[in-house]
């Protein structure tokens, strides 16, 4: 199964990013979400960003992202360094904003055992 799995460029890895939302940024979330989807698409496109999304204190129920009860988001990042994916992470709109609690960020070395799109 692994020979499956796309590698990363020479002299990068994979990260697995969890960005907790600082406490009370649910409308401000909301508010510049366009913005951050639109910045995603260079990230996306380029290959650097692997997958990502919200999660949650509570399974959501319905799709009105005004009813989520977010807690941050997820990243799988291709990266070279740790320091790579925080430049990233302190360039995006939830942070400059003041959604994403950076400094309480995981940034975790990963090797992807399998995927599945």
């Amino acid at each position: 199964m692994a020979s499956d799995i796309p590698t990363p460029a020479p002299g990068k890895f994979e990260w697995l990013v969890v960005v907790p939302d600082k406490p009370g940024m649910k409308a401000k979330r909301l508010e510049v979400r366009p913005q951050h989807f639109a910045d995603l698409k260079t990230h996306v496109d380029s290959g650097t960003f692997k997958t990502g999304g919200a999660y949650f204190h509570s399974a959501p129920e319905g799709d009105d992202p005004s009813k989520f009860d977010f807690a941050g988001s997820t990243l799988v990042v291709e990266a070279a360094t740790k320091d790579e994916v925080l430049k990233i992470l302190n360039t995006d709109i939830y942070t400059k904003s003041g959604v994403w609690d950076v400094e309480k960020a995981q940034i975790l070395p990963a090797k992807f055992a399998f995927r599945k799109l």
